[in-house]
């Protein structure tokens, strides 16, 4: 398991479930810990899990954020936000992954704040002196 004070996808989504937290969703980021506690404990952890929770959800976006990301730099220069973003709703809607009562406009703005953060986490990691 990776060192969670170091870990891109803890960190990021940690830090999204805070960013979205206080205005709709105050037990988000207890949603997230107990979602990352299940995802260290599942034995796949990039698959799917309960994604009527919102955490799980958020964790799910995170992991494929932080594969994206990372294919995307393995071709090229790291890549902007806004292709990773487009890659991440592409993969969620072409897998059907979004629970149906989530509207359009929510669905995007939690999976661009989670990707922001990811992406956020990603480059402090990759700051000089900063652990890899």
């Amino acid at each position: 398991m990776a060192d969670p004070t170091t870990d891109p996808v803890e960190l990021g989504v940690r830090a999204a479930a805070r960013r979205l937290a206080p205005q709709t969703y105050p037990g988000l980021p207890d949603d997230v810990e107990a979602a990352l506690y299940a995802r260290g404990a599942a034995a796949r952890p990039d698959q799917y899990t309960d994604l009527n929770s919102l955490g799980a959800l958020i964790v799910s976006i995170g992991t494929l954020a932080w594969t994206v990301y990372n294919d995307l730099k393995s071709r090229a220069a790291a890549p902007r936000r806004e292709v990773t973003v487009r890659h991440v709703q592409d993969r969620l809607v072409r897998d059907d992954a979004l629970p149906p009562a989530l509207g359009p406009a929510e669905r995007d703005r939690i999976i661009v704040v989670t990707v922001d953060e990811i992406l956020d986490a990603a480059a402090r990691q990759e700051e000089p002196g900063q652990p890899q």
